[in-house]
């Protein structure tokens, strides 16, 4: 079971008022990985389209998916650079060997978010959609994407992220225990979670409608 306690800083603010278990975040996606593209993927795919430009693929790049899912986004990386997709499970990877099959630039590869077996700097760009809300520790894995990213490269983030109004924050912090509940958290402090990964972001900017989602592109400086 992977849980995560809550973190705070100095000031005492929450990365999150929730933990999450592994376990069943594992059992949601198994349970709705054959209609995953039917509901949540039609919601969301706005915003996975409009992160590409972000991710400024050049020829040659080698590409880390992190929470491919069920391969949405094989259809939008150019045949000129490599993709390595991963996901923690196995029912929604099924479901992306078929949609990357007639791409043979992506390969899937079954890997934790915050475990990620890939040498330093492997990767030129690291990229995950709606995948921080549902690990459990997401400090972790923001490390490891950055860890696996090469000094130089960006990593990219799109997620839902704790509001910066007060009342919906409110809000979010009240209902994130209970979305926990469903395999994910309302409430993610960006600011908390950039930092305490050793982040800036370079970008951020509202994406999907209603425009409750963030795209967040951050560049790897140091080793």
């Amino acid at each position: 079971m992977g849980l995560m306690q809550n973190s705070t800083n100095d000031a005492g603010r929450a990365l999150s008022v929730a933990a999450l278990d592994s376990r069943i975040v594992d059992q949601c996606y198994t349970t709705f990985a054959s209609v995953y593209d039917r509901v949540w993927g039609r919601l969301l795919h706005a915003g996975r389209r409009q992160a590409m430009p972000d991710l400024q693929i050049q020829t040659g790049d080698r590409i880390l998916e992190v929470g491919i899912g069920t391969g949405l986004t094989a259809s939008f990386y150019p045949a000129t650079c490599t993709v390595t997709g991963i996901d923690s499970s196995g029912a929604m990877l099924r479901e992306a060997a078929r949609q990357v099959e007639s791409h043979r630039h992506i390969r899937l590869r079954k890997m934790d978010a915050q475990n990620l077996r890939f040498p330093d700097q492997s990767f030129d760009v690291v990229y995950a959609a709606y995948v921080i809300s549902v690990v459990p520790d997401p400090v972790a894995a923001l490390k490891e994407m950055c860890r696996v990213c090469r000094v130089g490269g960006h990593i990219v983030l799109l997620n839902h992220f704790l509001s910066d109004n007060p009342v919906v924050s409110k809000l979010e912090r009240l209902i994130s225990p209970m979305t926990a509940r469903m395999g994910f958290r309302a409430d993610i402090d960006l600011d908390l979670l950039l930092s305490q990964a050793g982040l800036q972001p370079v970008s951020i900017r509202k994406v999907n409608t209603p425009n409750i989602w963030s795209l967040v592109r951050c560049r790897r400086d140091r080793n």
